[in-house]
């Protein structure tokens, strides 16, 4: 771009930004109009529709309404996955889903040899764990169960700690827990009697004062603990300093936790996932001392009392290197049944509001203000978080490209015409193009004072190379890396990903692609994930309308890497780890360039609110399938390079994709041989 056509002078600004603001006004006299009468439109249906409801008629048909709202529930569900390949690979996911129950029910439980030696393993130091539980007009059958599967441990270290709200006509609790007390005959069992229900909260913090030992445990006084539970515990505590422990879980009806109706399977400890969703949950342990720095539950926060103990809790155990382990193994059974949580939130509807207000406090502790808490659409107690953004400094938005005119302007027409915020600016890293077409449409970019073309003519094309040039030549304090075949979706994009790459804790922020044909392209990056075992997308392929496993399309979360097709970082971040290495010239890039950020200490987002399309990919070819020899080469030499380079990263495990998930998928498919829990 010439000197001269880069300074424009006043009158030549003037007219293009009058240009341009006129077009926005028209724009916007229309919507406004639009909206005006959708409005008047939605009164006069919601008035229908509020006379229906009175009607004689509608109540009588209740039957047949429920049984079509099944079919169509069913319908949707097939349609989430968005085509008949992806519902027979869901279908074959689901089946391995239930041949894999066995390793995490009662065939899961040690026995033989295998749990002699495991009562017969000594520990470095015997932790006592204290199990704090609240009983309220607890089902005998319920609470026999419970205790049934506390005396079954492994590990004899604990102690029951029971504080009891039950009204007069549930006598029989305090009588059910004598009795085991008797028959256990090591007071391991407390057992206090409440002069009236203060709640779950201020019951619980009642069930403190009857704990001695070293680390609590929280249980609900109608689910169940794995025999290994506090065995796999000690197993961490032999080796790390922990102060806060957790496990996977699993929820289950009926008379057996065989009967499993869902299976958590957990990423590693992840803030950006526990402030939207807490996901956490059961079963944790932590230590006495991190209860005295946080604080106990607080009895305002009743229905998310565990969401708001819990974030306290990670917050003060962050802060050491040991600090929050996971162990990835189903620890924890959660009885759904008629009025629980695991069944319904709508049971406990105030815990919706109690969850908005424990996340709020915590970010308000993080020195956060100006947030917004909203229920996602996958559940009421999954959060989309929209942050204040601090600033509204220069984005340079990096588009490397070679000819290929039309994706390039749809890319730069998406930019310019959708994106709500106005302080970015376009740098074009042109490689070699050889249209005339492409020469006449850079003259046409020339006049926009926001966008800027660099020359980088490469030998043979290095993605890495044209970054880096690009970067060099960025004015913005923010970059943004973006391919030329996008096209953007939604209108605060931007925003969406500098409120995540603001924080000095972040590191590369991403969001979701789409192909055209509205599925998922990118949401998230897991290394070791694929036939390559370098790294690979999740979701991949399943529909927009899919939530994704446990709701995870559906909130903001912590991933190891995000793609480079659409991917913000900091300048001052991209500088520091020394930007894109060009010895991967093609493949992994992005997925390097990640990593470095997460070993500088940063956390890299993926967020499901900056939505764009991503086309070429979905029609170039693969290069992996063998198709093009040359590009099948250099892919395998450029991962047989990052397998090197990452190799003990590679060997850990991605932290935010569970080790009882297949690296053969991406859509979270159990294994089908999982590894047994052994000593």
């Amino acid at each position: 771009m010439s000197e001269e056509n880069r300074d424009l002078n006043p009158e030549q600004m003037a007219s293009y930004y009058k240009e341009l603001y006129k077009k926005e006004k028209d724009k916007n006299k229309k919507l406004t109009r639009e909206l005006t009468d959708l409005e008047a439109e939605y009164t006069r249906l919601r008035i229908k529709v509020d006379r229906l409801k009175k009607s004689l008629l509608y109540r009588m048909i209740y039957p047949l309404r429920l049984a079509w709202s099944h079919l169509k529930n069913a319908f949707i569900r097939v349609r989430r996955y968005g085509s008949i390949k992806e519902l027979v690979r869901k279908i074959k996911s689901k089946r391995i889903e239930r041949a894999a129950y066995k390793y995490h029910g009662t065939e899961s439980f040690l026995t033989g040899e295998e749990l002699e030696k495991a009562k017969a393993r000594k520990f470095k130091k015997d932790h006592v764990f204290s199990i704090l539980i609240p009983l309220y007009n607890t089902p005998e059958k319920f609470l026999r169960e419970l205790l049934d599967s506390v005396n079954a441990q492994i590990y004899e270290g604990w102690e029951l700690c029971f504080a009891d709200g039950s009204d007069e006509e549930h006598g029989y609790v305090a009588d059910i827990v004598s009795e085991y007390a008797a028959r256990d005959g090591r007071d391991r069992i407390k057992y206090k009697k409440l002069d009236k229900n203060g709640g779950i909260s201020e019951n619980t913090n009642a069930c403190f004062e009857l704990a001695t030992g070293d680390y609590y445990a929280l249980m609900d006084h109608d689910d169940l603990l794995h025999p290994s539970a506090f065995y796999e515990f000690m197993k961490v505590l032999d080796e790390k300093d922990a102060l806060f422990i957790y496990s996977d879980e699993a929820t289950f009806k009926g008379d057996s936790i065989n009967d499993m109706v869902t299976l958590h399977f957990k990423p590693d400890f992840a803030v950006d996932n526990l402030r939207a969703n807490n996901y956490i949950c059961h079963l944790s342990a932590f230590k006495r001392e991190l209860v005295e720095k946080a604080g106990k539950f607080r009895s305002e926060y009743d229905g998310s009392q565990d969401h708001d103990l819990i974030l306290r809790l990670t917050h003060e155990a962050s802060k050491y290197p040991d600090g929050i382990v996971h162990v990835p193994h189903i620890l924890y059974y959660w009885r759904s049944h008629s009025g629980s949580t695991a069944a319904n939130i709508n049971a406990k509807t105030y815990a919706i509001e109690a969850a908005k207000k424990a996340v709020a406090s915590a970010l308000e502790r993080d020195g956060m203000e100006g947030f917004e808490i909203h229920s996602s659409q996958a559940f009421a107690t999954i959060f989309r978080l929209r942050y204040k953004l601090l600033s509204e400094p220069k984005i340079s938005i990096i588009i490397p490209n070679k000819d290929h005119v039309e994706d390039l302007r749809r890319c730069i027409d998406s930019i310019m015409l959708k994106s709500s915020y106005e302080n970015y600016e376009i740098v074009i890293v042109e490689n070699g193009s050889t249209t005339a077409e492409i020469r006449d449409y850079y003259g046409e970019l020339e006049k926009a004072p926001c966008i800027r073309i660099v020359e980088e003519k490469q030998e043979s094309f290095n993605f890495s190379g044209l970054i880096n040039r690009g970067a060099a030549e960025a004015s913005g304090e923010y970059l943004l890396f973006l391919n030329n075949d996008t096209e953007v979706i939604s209108r605060d994009w931007i925003e969406e990903l500098l409120m995540y790459a603001q924080r000095p804790d972040v590191g590369a922020v991403g969001g979701i692609l789409y192909y055209p044909d509205h599925t998922v392209q990118h949401a998230g990056v897991v290394i070791g994930l694929g036939a390559h075992r370098t790294a690979g997308h999740v979701h991949y392929r399943l529909a927009d309308s899919n939530l994704g496993y446990m709701g995870r399309l559906c909130y903001a979360q912590d991933f190891s890497a995000v793609t480079g097709a659409c991917l913000m970082v900091s300048k001052e971040d991209f500088d520091a780890c020394g930007g894109l290495d060009t010895d991967f010239a093609v493949a992994l890039n992005d997925v390097d360039f990640c990593l470095k950020l997460r070993h500088m200490g940063r956390v890299n987002v993926f967020t499901p609110y900056a939505s764009l399309y991503h086309y070429e990919s979905a029609s170039r070819g693969s290069d992996v399938n063998g198709e093009d020899g040359e590009r099948a080469k250099r892919y395998e030499e450029e991962s047989e390079m990052f397998r090197r380079k990452w190799a003990e990263d590679l060997e850990k495990g991605d932290p935010y994709f569970n080790p009882n998930f297949s690296l053969d998928h991406s859509n979270f498919t159990l294994k089908v041989n999982p590894q047994p829990m052994v000593q």
